[in-house]
């Protein structure tokens, strides 16, 4: 596997997703009303207002020591994410991370180039409790963001050198607004599109994942193993096997 830098990053079409489907049988439904052992977070905390970095370069939601541990490799601009995040967040963190069962960590694949790139960076720069918030608005405003950039000027920008790419990027898919509606100042989203570091550390995790054989977004992995599996059918009752119910 070919290592990817930014360059190469910045210059992936916005093709690529991997896709999902299938029905839960009668058995998973059935299994899903059961109720969920409840772990209590301390102080008679909430667990989905729990949220932290990871050294792997994701952000985690839930009891950090949580049993079932839910990783995924998403993209902000796969059709495919977005399908899960409309079907699961919800359920997801209302009932599986607030029970303290399940933690769920979010990791980055910029497989479909600068927009991910530009979208990821910033959403790093957001709070930690409110990154998976703003990644459920971005899924629900997905399409508007991806048409504000049309193709005249994505040649444009694909002249430019990539590290001089990411902030004319942005503007032009108004994500200065978007993320200015959200609390992000001016000044903070110039700094955050200005870490070369941070692009290049996207690139280097990317690279990782792709060597562990992630190769598509969604992809999900539960306790250490890779699913054949990515929309919220199919994983929610791998999650309520590995509870135990």
């Amino acid at each position: 596997m070919r290592a990817l830098g930014l360059a190469a990053i910045m210059a992936l079409a916005l093709t690529g997703c991997s896709r999902g489907s299938g029905d839960a049988n009668a058995t998973n439904q059935a299994a899903a009303q059961a109720p969920i052992p409840q772990i209590p977070a301390p102080n008679n905390g909430n667990w989905a207002e729990v949220a932290s970095r990871t050294p792997e370069g994701g952000t985690r939601i839930g009891n950090p020591d949580a049993p079932v541990k839910l990783i995924e490799y998403g993209s902000p601009t796969c059709p495919a994410c977005q399908a899960f995040a409309a079907a699961g967040t919800r359920p997801l963190i209302d009932t599986y991370v607030r029970s303290g069962q399940v933690s769920w960590e979010f990791r980055p694949l910029v497989i479909h180039g600068g927009p991910d790139v530009v979208l990821s960076m910033l959403m790093e720069c957001q709070p930690e409790a409110a990154f998976f918030g703003t990644l459920e608005q971005v899924y629900a405003q997905q399409r508007e963001l991806l048409a504000n950039l049309d193709e005249a000027e994505q040649r444009q920008l694909s002249a430019l050198p990539p590290d001089q790419q990411l902030q004319p990027l942005a503007r032009a898919m108004a994500l200065d607004t978007f993320f200015a509606r959200r609390g992000m100042p001016e000044q903070r989203f110039t700094q955050c599109l200005s870490n070369a570091a941070a692009a290049q550390q996207l690139a280097a995790n990317m690279n990782r994942a792709l060597t562990e054989g992630v190769t598509g977004t969604p992809t999900f992995v539960l306790n250490g193993e890779k699913l054949e599996a990515n929309s919220w059918d199919l994983i929610e009752p791998r999650l309520r096997a590995a509870i135990g119910g």
